[in-house]
């Protein structure tokens, strides 16, 4: 399916319309800091040699709200304050923010390796119309997620609906050959003791799971007796015998007083979990600069989907929290922001992050 509205660009004439404007750029050691209309500085890097060398991009664009976001906070009132000065303007709604999306993604796509990635943050009031966009962009079969974040604390708005406190990130890749590093957390002491009841005489906490699988009875070992019994009908084993006899060697079948073998979970072996599409990520109470995100979250995004010699890009900036967080997990970045107010938070935050580390090494150094 094809998101079709007026005005829409053939995809191919983006790449060749597009203006390359050379914007000014900051070094910060082998980074770019880039103050500029993003979508003429997209083309640049694809001119001057980045095209298909960007592992990771991360962008949290406006999302079609249509109102005016102020430095100091979400506003759309007047203020003669500086430090209320206006930050950006979320101007653009309906098909003409997908268009101004779509622009920026296709050029997005060409600076991607073919081990890219692409998470693009928005909110569930355009998201769905977004999503449909992204298909034709990246393809569907690159679809990867649709990740749920939990932005905020339940709030009591007087209105008829259920009460919003989530977004959504949206995860494609540019190919099945994507980076990908096993994303884990580690489980509550709440959590082990309710997955983990029985406890064995060491006093570790464990559970047992059926060693039989649904399906058809096989031919091959899996359907075979074991110890002289056969799986339950319908079912097979869901190791060969071989395999079994190894287990139950090693102490790890525990067989019921029927005389039903289970396999032998321990806690101890499973005390990280693999991390969910559900993100509980709450943004800070006292941004720097409006929209800002979470840092954990952007944590969680680099170190899963990229390494430590991939550039990390986020042409949406803002606040800074996506280089803030490729800084200090050692990845080379790029950002983009047309806001002088972005661009100096950026700054602060950057040089706030180096004396930190800086001040940190040398107290374990002393």
């Amino acid at each position: 399916m094809i998101l079709t509205y007026p005005d829409q660009t053939i995809k191919h004439r983006i790449t060749e319309q597009t203006k390359a404007v050379s914007s000014r750029k900051l070094q910060v050691g082998d980074n770019l800091l880039i103050k500029g209309e993003n979508q003429s500085v997209l083309k640049n890097l694809c001119e001057i040699g980045f095209a298909g060398k960007i592992d990771l991009v991360y962008i949290d664009p406006p999302f079609a709200t249509g109102n005016t976001f102020r430095k100091g906070k979400r506003s759309a009132t007047i203020s003669s304050s500086q430090d209320d000065a206006i930050a950006y303007i979320d101007e653009k709604t309906g098909s003409e923010f997908i268009e101004f999306l779509r622009e920026r993604l296709i050029l997005l796509r060409e600076l991607m390796s073919e081990y890219g990635s692409i998470y693009l943050h928005i909110d569930y009031k355009i998201g769905h119309y977004v999503k449909v966009m992204m298909d034709e962009v990246f393809g569907i079969r690159n679809f990867r997620n649709d990740i749920t974040r939990i932005k905020c604390n339940p709030k009591n708005f007087q209105r008829c609906g259920y009460g919003n406190y989530k977004d959504m990130i949206l995860f494609y890749t540019k190919s099945d050959q994507f980076l990908w590093n096993e994303p884990l957390s580690e489980r509550s002491d709440e959590e082990l003791a309710r997955l983990f009841r029985k406890v064995d005489a060491a006093g570790r906490r464990y559970t047992t799971n059926p060693l039989h699988a649904p399906g058809e009875t096989r031919n091959g070992p899996t359907g075979q007796k074991w110890k002289g019994m056969s799986p339950p009908a319908g079912r097979h084993w869901r190791y060969d015998p071989a395999v079994l006899d190894e287990l139950d060697q090693k102490g790890l079948i525990e067989w019921s007083k029927n005389g039903v073998p289970r396999k032998i979970i321990y806690a101890e072996d499973c005390e990280a979990k693999r991390i969910q599409d559900i993100w509980e990520f709450k943004d800070p109470q006292h941004p720097h600069y409006p929209t800002q995100k979470n840092l954990e979250m952007l944590n969680l995004i680099i170190r899963t989907s990229s390494n430590a010699d991939s550039i990390v890009l986020d042409c949406f900036c803002g606040s800074g929290t996506t280089l803030v967080a490729a800084e200090t997990l050692g990845r080379h970045w790029i950002g983009i922001d047309q806001s002088h107010q972005a661009i100096e938070v950026v700054k602060m935050r950057l040089e706030y992050e180096k004396t930190f580390f800086r001040t940190f090494r040398e107290w374990v150094h002393s």
